[in-house]
């Protein structure tokens, strides 16, 4: 992993993989193990907008598999179902946030793939006040 410094003190480029590694280790210190990112950011306005951004009538679609058996849930029994679910998939995948799980798996959202290297600009920007300019991944330079 990059061991990279929060807030201000970020330097002004950051890869994609450093950007993802800084806001990975500063929402996990939003989330405990009855609340994924999805849930945190839904109730707070703040990173992709969690559950949030899907609206009542996509969220059944995106959680398929878990709401549409059970027909009269309210949309608050449904983002609990789907948040003990992500808790769960990143418990069984071995991962910190639901956006790691996702970024493998792609079935309720993309994970950190939904995201334009502007938007994780964005993410730094609003939860660290960082100002900095995300550049893709460095490519590996060929042995020759």
């Amino acid at each position: 992993m990059v061991s990279l410094p929060f807030g201000p003190s970020l330097p002004q480029r950051l890869t994609r993989h450093e950007a993802i590694e800084t806001l990975r280790r500063h929402l996990m210190s939003l989330t405990d193990d009855q609340h994924s990112i999805c849930q945190v950011a839904s109730e707070h306005g703040i990173f992709c907008g969690g559950f949030r951004r899907f609206p009542d009538a996509e969220f059944p679609e995106r959680f398929r598999g878990l709401v549409s058996r059970r027909e009269g849930l309210t949309r608050s029994q449904q983002e609990y179902l789907a948040n003990t679910w992500q808790l769960a998939r990143q418990i069984l995948q071995n991962v910190g946030l639901a956006c790691d799980a996702q970024a493998q798996a792609h079935d309720t959202c993309g994970g950190w793939d939904d995201f334009s290297n502007e938007d994780l600009a964005r993410f730094l920007r609003e939860l660290l006040a960082a100002d900095v300019t995300v550049v893709p991944d460095r490519e590996p330079v060929a042995a020759g």
